[in-house]
């Protein structure tokens, strides 16, 4: 145990406060389990030891579960002896590297109430189907990739505020007038839908792109299989799928060609989807009408972000598949989405937006409430016209 706290006291110590995630400032710390989930690479592991600076270095105790302590040793062994010298906070990184994390969490919580607990996970795990049930007990935050305006804070040096959705509908020409005082949108927008969703470039672009391709083998052959138990075979379908889905976004899934293509039948075709989409790598969206089960294929398929599309497709990334991916990363974190029957998304089940370019017009909703053309190329908006890149700033 003594390494465990000398290696914790040395990450800690180390780790950088210049620039925080959003999540860091929305935790309520007050609460005495939270879950901590978000793909690999979005900066999960940086969060917690910033958040372990809210405590006296010999209070708090960082480890990782693929550490070979626990090959001998558990985790609620570990918390025991941590709560008898005092401990008041663990921090607990990638739990879906523990065969019993649930278990031992739930235990954790009841048997040592003055010792609070922050654990990380895999987006693609789900925390409330382990061994035990965490639901009553865990508070669950979601750490999505970065927005235009973290983009700005952390690369760029630039700082500027978060807006909320009401913000941006109600008030978007005076806000784009006030950011303008402050910073040219266009200088650094291309920048961030081709290098800007994950807080790793490092001046770089082919090597940044390798690491993506990288992180996104991770998650498919670790943290997939760590999950899901998935064999070679299966794991190897599974990036052909997403291959095929890069190549042809937004993508319209015909489930029996896509099973004939990648040897899926359907409903391990439709598992499939939901595992990528679950796992941050896609997203897939459903008609308003239609109810969301396991056994219903999307309706359409984006990637996950403008950066994937990048480094997987290579070249090939058509415009206006851009805009729509950008638009659906920012929203869908605090937003509900889904297919309209006519425009291009609606969100909350209530606003309904069509996406294009500058000249993009509203004529084919404008018999609608609630409508709004989002359109790229413009820095400013005009009534129901509301600049694309505005909808970086929701957080």
């Amino acid at each position: 145990m003594e390494k465990l706290i000398e290696k914790s006291a040395r990450k800690i110590s180390k780790v950088p406060l210049g620039f925080k995630r959003y999540l860091y400032h929305e935790i309520n710390k007050t609460n005495r389990l939270i879950a901590i989930k978000g793909a690999r690479g979005t900066g999960k592991t940086t969060l917690l030891l910033q958040l372990a600076k809210d405590y006296q270095i010999d209070e708090v105790l960082y480890v990782a579960l693929d550490d070979l302590f626990f090959s001998e040793n558990t985790l609620y062994g570990l918390a025991e002896k941590f709560a008898k010298i005092g401990g008041k906070m663990i921090l607990i990184d990638e739990v879906h590297k523990y065969p019993n994390w649930s278990r031992e969490i739930k235990l954790i919580y009841d048997d040592f109430p003055s010792l609070k607990v922050i654990f990380t996970s895999s987006s693609i795990l789900d925390i409330y189907k382990g061994e035990s049930d965490l639901s009553r007990r865990a508070v669950t935050y979601n750490l999505a990739e970065l927005s235009f305006r973290e983009y700005l804070l952390l690369y760029e040096k630039i700082e500027l505020p978060a807006l909320s959705l009401p913000d941006i509908l109600k008030n978007h020409q005076s806000v784009s007038l006030k950011l303008l005082e402050q910073f040219t949108p266009f200088k650094y927008f291309s920048k961030y839908l081709n290098i800007g969703n994950y807080p790793y470039f490092d001046n770089n672009e082919e090597e940044y792109y390798q690491k993506l391709r990288n992180t996104v083998n991770l998650i498919l052959e670790v943290d997939l299989q760590t999950t899901e138990n998935l064999d070679f075979h299966t794991l190897a379908k599974l990036k052909r799928l997403l291959f095929v889905i890069s190549s042809n976004v937004p993508f319209t899934p015909n489930i029996r060609k896509m099973s004939d293509s990648v040897q899926l039948n359907r409903n391990a075709l439709v598992r499939a989807l939901q595992l990528l989409d679950r796992a941050a790598l896609i997203r897939m969206i459903y008609k308003q009408t239609r109810s969301i089960s396991l056994l219903n294929k999307p309706d359409k398929i984006w990637m996950h972000n403008t950066n994937l599309m990048f480094a997987i497709s290579g070249d090939r990334v058509e415009k206006g598949t851009l805009r729509e991916t950008f638009f659906m990363q920012n929203l869908a974190h605090k937003h509900t989405l889904s297919l309209p029957e006519k425009g291009d998304v609606l969100v909350d089940g209530k606003y309904l937006f069509e996406i294009g370019g500058k000249n993009k017009t509203k004529k084919q909703i404008a018999h609608l409430e609630n409508t709004f053309v989002v359109n790229d190329d413009i820095e400013v908006g005009f009534q129901n016209s509301i600049p694309l890149w505005l909808f970086g700033f929701l957080y």
